[in-house]
């Protein structure tokens, strides 16, 4: 069997492109989702099987925020439980790639257990304000539904644009020359974006208002950049229609 850094080295070349990519998913999350894959091949795990363990890793950090009353340690765990399931979500398609294996199955489960996610983790926010948050008033219930809102319709629009520019341009060339290297200051300006970014603000849930801080600035930024999104994403498909 090959050694595990034959395996990462193997894995370094069947990377995906770094563009439009935030700087944590490509120096943080990326690299350990390498090494996740690299121990699951040795394994001998599928892509589906990566998949499932991100599933129960997220899904346990989750029911912690909605069933455990808040303090700091269980704020380590839930963000070490966040982390390591996203890195597994990174691994799952590594290991695709790397063996051969992937398929329509296993894109239809990851992107399942990215839609739950995306639910469970503000509903569970959701229920911890209720349970356990002594907040200011009753809106700040409010802010869970609002965040799931535009985490849900990002995630549905963003996929629609895949989908509906590949069915637009099948089988279009690739652009003449080669790649432009991916902007850093666009994998900047994409940090506040990056679910591994958003996992932080779950290291604050010992302290009640640090928390509702962290994560109203996330939701306030996250609906900015969904606005921004939209507008881009309506404009290439328009740019599309004139082809």
């Amino acid at each position: 069997m090959e050694t595990t850094t034959t395996v990462l080295g193997r894995l370094r070349g069947a990377q995906k492109t770094a563009k439009g990519v935030s700087l944590y998913s490509r120096y943080v999350n990326r690299p350990a989702g390498r090494v996740f894959a690299a121990a699951a091949y040795r394994l001998g795990m599928t892509p589906n099987q990566v998949t499932l363990t991100s599933a129960a890793f997220t899904f346990t950090a989750l029911a912690c925020v909605a069933l455990v009353r808040p303090g700091p340690g269980a704020a380590v765990l839930v963000y070490l439980g966040l982390a390591v399931g996203f890195a597994l979500d990174s691994a799952d398609g590594q290991l695709a790639r790397l063996t051969g294996r992937g398929g329509p199955d296993g894109e239809w489960l990851d992107h399942v257990v990215d839609c739950a996610k995306m639910i469970l983790v503000h509903t569970a926010v959701l229920i911890a304000f209720h349970r356990y948050f002594t907040l200011p008033g009753d809106g700040w219930l409010l802010l869970p539904l609002g965040f799931l809102f535009v985490a849900v319709l990002t995630f549905c629009a963003g996929l629609l644009r895949e989908q509906l520019g590949k069915a637009a341009a099948p089988g279009a060339p690739p652009a003449p020359g080669p790649a432009a290297p991916p902007s850093r200051l666009r994998a900047v300006a994409l940090l506040p974006a990056d679910y591994g970014v958003f996992c932080l603000v779950f290291l604050l849930l010992g302290d009640e208002t640090a928390f509702r801080t962290g994560y109203a600035v996330l939701a306030a930024v996250h609906a900015l950049f969904l606005v921004l999104f939209l507008g881009k994403w309506f404009r290439e498909l328009k740019a599309l229609r004139a082809h």
